[in-house]
């Protein structure tokens, strides 16, 4: 008899924190790890697998959640702009990709293979550095003004 898989299952909730069993994890290590070995299975549910563990995540959309932002402001201007996820894993902000789906801020991480979601927190603070630009929103990065997409509503 071949020897059973074990599975894990793990929620991630609006703010991006991780539970298993009502318990919040918080080990920095163990999410970091989480959040780059997370991908998609087949049937589009969120796994990462550890030592042939199957490790099963439920997050609605997505568990990379924006849980604050790492900003570089040099003489009142936003130079650069670092995403902080659970675990304190970070990725630079990619302007080109950040758009507005259902009223919330989201963007490309890991290489542009998963889309994130931007938490309260981080939403509040790139707001002062988000402008109208001819009727459309705009980030102010860098020297620039970068569109900012509003994502085509979806048929009900």
């Amino acid at each position: 008899m071949p020897d059973a898989v074990r599975e894990y299952h793990y929620r991630v909730d609006r703010d991006g924190r991780v539970f298993h069993d009502g318990s919040e994890i918080v080990d920095p290590p163990v999410l970091r790890f989480f959040l780059r070995a997370m991908r998609r299975a087949p049937d589009g549910r969120w796994l990462v697998v550890c030592q042939g563990e199957q490790n099963w995540f439920a997050a609605d959309p997505t568990p990379f959640v924006v849980q604050r932002l790492s900003l570089d402001v040099r003489d009142g201007r936003l130079a650069a702009v670092e995403l902080c996820f659970a675990g304190d894993y970070r990725e630079p902000l990619d302007p080109a990709g950040l758009a507005v789906d259902g009223g919330r801020l989201v963007c490309p991480v890991r290489g542009g293979r998963f889309q994130a979601r931007f938490g309260r927190l981080a939403t509040q603070q790139l707001a002062p550095f988000l402008v109208e630009d001819g009727g459309e929103p705009a980030l102010l990065l860098a020297g620039g003004r970068h569109p900012v997409a509003i994502a085509a509503a979806t048929p009900s």
